[in-house]
């Protein structure tokens, strides 16, 4: 999972893309703008050919417990409307959906 990538799947019946980052850059804010400029894209480009599939931003656990509890990218994530997937990039497991 430690890779970045977009893929599509199924959740409890519903169809889903998920946007993989890693966070692994000196700069996580820099690496945080990216990471919404591209989610905030793919999400427009599949309301547009998928409207029925919902995209998540998936997001390391160690960054999401540390740079992603910050009031700025809470407040972020909230007006942008994210859709945050948690995971555990050793053992390759989703640890939290966050809607």
């Amino acid at each position: 999972m430690a890779a970045e990538q977009v893929f599509a799947a199924e959740k409890a019946g519903r169809k889903i893309a998920v946007e993989i980052k890693s966070f692994l850059n000196p700069s996580t804010i820099s690496d945080f703008h990216a990471a919404l400029g591209q989610f905030l894209n793919y999400r427009l480009a599949l309301q547009i050919s998928e409207p029925n599939r919902a995209l998540y931003l998936a997001v390391p656990f160690d960054t999401f417990e540390s740079f992603f509890q910050e009031r700025f990218i809470r407040e972020a994530v909230k007006v942008y409307q994210v859709k945050l997937l948690v995971y555990n990039p050793i053992q390759e497991v989703i640890v939290e959906w966050k809607e």
